[in-house]
């Protein structure tokens, strides 16, 4: 019996269900059927056998819950075992990127240095040239020489920058 109970404390910390957290939990669900039915007989509540019904069906969710698990599980064991028989097959084939990648991982292991292959660069692509210098917005109350950009804040709002745009576009539209 002890070695039940050791058994369920280790399956709480293993992920998935284990045939003893099921039994546990089984066995604990009768026991809560058994003493609902019996406050229902007591009592002659509706509570008692709404609560009945409640746990009736947590019990039957958590067990299908349980079975699916396990169908998951096996469908996932063959997908491995196939992947495995093809595996080799494709070990067999003759790639260059499998080869250069064994090798440097070889030479890895024996502690050379790999050196990166240059890549080709297309002539396609040109770098984009610089099309002007950032300004720094000094206001007529400093002088740039006088401070430093950091320093710098703009006494014109937001609503007046929008408002430029605005009469801009309007003069656009003209």
């Amino acid at each position: 019996m002890s070695s039940f109970f050791v058994e369920l404390w280790e399956s709480i910390f293993t992920p998935g269900t284990t045939p003893t957290l099921l039994l546990a939990t089984n066995v604990t669900f009768a026991a809560l059927q058994v003493v609902l039915g019996l406050m229902l007989y007591a009592t002659y509540s509706i509570h008692f056998l709404i609560l009945s019904i409640l746990c009736g069906g947590l019990w039957y969710s958590i067990n299908w819950f349980a079975r699916e698990l396990k169908v998951y599980q096996k469908q996932e064991e063959e997908k491995a075992r196939r992947l495995a028989a093809t595996l080799p097959a494709l070990e067999s084939s003759d790639s260059e990127t499998e080869v250069e990648a064994t090798n440097s991982v070889e030479s890895i292991k024996k502690g050379g240095n790999v050196q990166p292959k240059p890549v080709a660069t297309s002539s396609e692509i040109q770098p984009l040239e610089q099309q002007g210098e950032l300004k720094l917005r000094v206001t007529d109350e400093v002088s740039p020489e006088s401070v430093s950009s950091q320093d710098i804040k703009s006494s014109v709002s937001t609503e007046d920058e929008w408002e430029k745009v605005s009469e801009n576009e309007n003069e656009k539209d003209k």
